[in-house]
Order: C-alpha cells, then structure tokens, then sequence
C-alpha cells in the first residue's frame, strides 16, 4: 500500500506518521502494493479525528473515527476498516473480479447475521421530487428528522443528497456523469 498521511489544523509529528503507518500496515495482507491510502489527521477542540480512504478497482473504503486520543483513534479506524473488508467480502469479490488489488485469499469472512441471512433491501420507496434549493433540502430533511435527504437541485435539475455530517454541519453530494 502507498501511504499517504496529511494534517489538517495540525503538524504530523513523526511519531504520529509512524505509528499510522505501522498500524496500517495491518492491512497489507489484504491489498497489493500500489493500492493508495489517504489518511487525513485533524484536530477540532478536545477530538482528534483520523480518516482514511482506500479506493481500488472502482471501489472505495472510507472510515473516519475521533476520540480525545489521536492513537486510540488510528486503532478504532483500522479495526472498523478491517470489519468493512472482512464484512463485504463477497461483494467486493463479485464486483472486482479479474483486478488485482485486494487479496480475498487473506480475507476472513465475518459470520453472516444472527438469523445466518445475509443483509438485503427488504424495502424499496418511491416518491416524487420537486426541484428545490439544497437550504430547502436541509430544511425538508430536518423536518423529517432524517440523516440525508435525496430532492432535485432546482438550479441544476440533477438528484443531488443533503446529509448531516457527524460534527453537525451539512454535506451536499452532488454527483457527475
């Protein structure tokens, strides 16, 4: 894997990159060499916060984790990116197959559901969408006390996403073809 470490309202300190990159190393076993790793440190008030992102063959593993430890925080985030590989294995399987850059021989499937099912789409809604600003939106998906809201930029006339982000702002997902 190639890391790359960078701070954000901080210096990385050399111990700092060491021990990320140590602990990363862990999931060497699961990728090739070439696979890129950003990993982003920052600090906000009393939460040291690390997230790091592994896109390979069309796929992306992101996971972010914040303590009052910056190295609780970096073994929290390995752990959670370990479950992500180890949980989605047959669907990454199925989707990155003939591409050489995740070792599914080293992945060790998790036991699947409690009831022994795997997770499926047990509903499907559908509405309409009138064109909005992404302020409405926000105010729409507040109302509804939902995490995201999916509408249709007036602007634009895209389907864009509205969602609110762990730190209490919003984030706005607005996709390219």
């Amino acid at each position: 894997m190639k890391i790359t470490i960078s701070g954000k309202n901080m210096a990385v300190t050399d111990a700092l990159r060491e021990v990320t990159e140590k602990k990363l190393s862990k999931l060497d076993k699961y990728f090739f060499e070439d696979v890129p790793v950003d990993v982003t440190l920052s600090v906000e008030k009393n939460r040291q916060i690390i997230e790091v992102t592994i896109p390979f063959s069309g796929a992306i593993i992101r996971a972010e984790e914040s303590t009052e430890d910056m190295y609780q925080s970096i073994d929290k985030v390995v752990d959670i990116l370990e479950r992500q590989i180890r949980k989605h294995k047959t669907k990454l399987q199925k989707k990155n197959k003939g591409f050489e850059t995740i070792r599914f021989e080293n992945v060790q499937a998790l036991p699947v559901g409690e009831n022994g099912k795997e997770s499926s789409i047990v509903r499907t809604k559908r509405f309409a969408m009138k064109p909005m600003d992404a302020e409405e939106a926000v105010l729409q998906m507040e109302l509804l006390r939902h995490a995201f809201y999916v509408f249709r930029n007036a602007e634009t006339d895209e389907v864009n996403v509205v969602y609110k982000r762990k730190d209490g702002n919003y984030g706005l997902i607005e996709p390219e073809f």
